[in-house]
């Protein structure tokens, strides 16, 4: 199995103190910003990457966030270029730019820019995003499903082209030959995030690009996903793989079960309460409005599995400790403890990548440090002496 670290890198101080009800303010104000606290978190997020780096991890994975504590990775692509001179081996997975609020040949050169710094090491991730995103750039949500799939166009043109020259809806461009091109050809290696979207999981398929089905989403929902994209997958003269998946896991190693709930559970209790929804009642809602999302997109979903999907934002906000103790979505305990639920999970996917969130919700260096190494020498062997073959909601 390959295993990768996500990490949002999250503001690093806990906003209590700016909440209001029981949510921070959209938009959280220029008051609460500490410039400071910026600055010790990229240099030492940077650190805890050179560290995987040296103990055997895959890979580090990053994304974009905008206007938001959640994750102060604006651009992903400048994260790359600063993790490739503090890395030597492992891959770099931006998951994902933001394709649709963004120039795609501007970030087909970016990419390509990466690509070389890091010799061939980066993984070019690719999202719509999530509303919040459009609603700061003042992007029709709309026009979101037309603008990603033409922005993806034009960075393959960019890539693999001699030259090109390309007229779309919302980009033109005559007559183009990037340079830097990226190492990787014809093109760098894309993967995609899917939450739930089946329009997703059909533009994936007939990619035939690996996903990570269905983000915080319960196993029922996560099976559907899998089975529609084998099937897309399928109608497009591809076979899923356990290669094509990436299964996601929040994970903290300690002594016991229970400790690890005491150490870290207060800072992914703050992740789901406060940092996850930022700004998401807002902008969920224009995203209705505007058309981002509709219930035929929702189509491939079992009935149980469809209401999961609709309960699990008003579930995560009010997640409680006890709830974490019960759920497998939380990997956490021993490190024999850590290694079977992670396999156990991963069978039950059919995934061979598993993508480990460490840090939640402005977690200590000290602690995020000690878990990565405790993981690498205690559980990081086993799973790459492991390997699913089968991916079972596919048969």
């Amino acid at each position: 199995m390959q295993v990768f670290v996500f990490d949002h890198v999250s503001y690093p101080v806990q906003l209590h103190d700016a909440v209001e009800g029981d949510q921070l303010p959209y938009p959280l104000p220029k008051r609460h910003f500490q410039p400071e606290h910026a600055v010790s978190n990229y240099r030492e997020h940077l650190e805890a990457w050179s560290l995987m780096d040296e103990l055997g991890f895959d890979g580090v994975s990053f994304n974009e966030h905008h206007a938001s504590p959640y994750g102060l990775m604006n651009s992903p692509n400048l994260m790359a270029a600063a993790a490739s001179q503090c890395t030597n081996r492992m891959k770099l997975l931006i998951y994902g730019n933001v394709i649709p609020i963004q120039d795609p040949l501007r970030l087909a050169e970016e990419i390509s820019m990466v690509d070389c710094l890091t010799k061939g090491r980066l993984i070019a991730g690719i999202v719509r995003g999530i509303p919040r995103e459009y609603m700061v750039y003042n992007v029709d949500m709309g026009e979101s499903r037309a603008r990603f799939e033409e922005a993806f166009e034009v960075m393959k043109h960019a890539w693999q082209d001699e030259s090109f020259s390309y007229e779309g809806q919302f980009w033109s461009y005559n007559d183009v030959a990037i340079w830097p091109r990226p190492v990787q050809q014809p093109r760098p290696t894309v993967w995609m995030p899917v939450s739930v979207s089946k329009s997703s999981i059909e533009w994936a398929g007939r990619e035939n690009i690996p996903i990570t089905p269905g983000e915080g989403s319960v196993r029922s929902v996560t099976e559907d996903i899998v089975r529609h994209y084998a099937e897309s997958l399928d109608q497009h003269g591809h076979a899923i793989t356990p290669d094509h998946l990436i299964m996601r896991v929040h994970c903290y190693v300690a002594d016991s079960r229970q400790q690890a709930l005491e150490e870290a559970g207060p800072y992914a209790l703050y992740y789901w309460r406060t940092l996850f929804g930022h700004g998401s009642d807002l902008s969920f809602n224009e995203a209705r409005r505007q058309g981002y999302s509709n219930e035929e997109d929702l189509g491939h979903l079992r009935p149980d599995s469809l209401k999961a999907h609709m309960d699990a934002r008003e579930v995560r906000r009010r997640v409680t400790l006890e709830d974490m103790q019960d759920s497998d979505r939380w990997c956490a305990g021993s490190p024999e403890e850590v290694r079977d639920s992670l396999i156990r999970q991963a069978e039950a996917v059919g995934a061979n990548t598993i993508m480990l969130n460490f840090n939640q919700g402005a977690m200590p260096h000290e602690m995020n440090m000690r878990v990565i190494r405790r993981f690498a020498e205690e559980v990081l062997p086993d799973l790459h002496a492991y390997q699913v073959t089968t991916v079972p909601a596919a048969q």
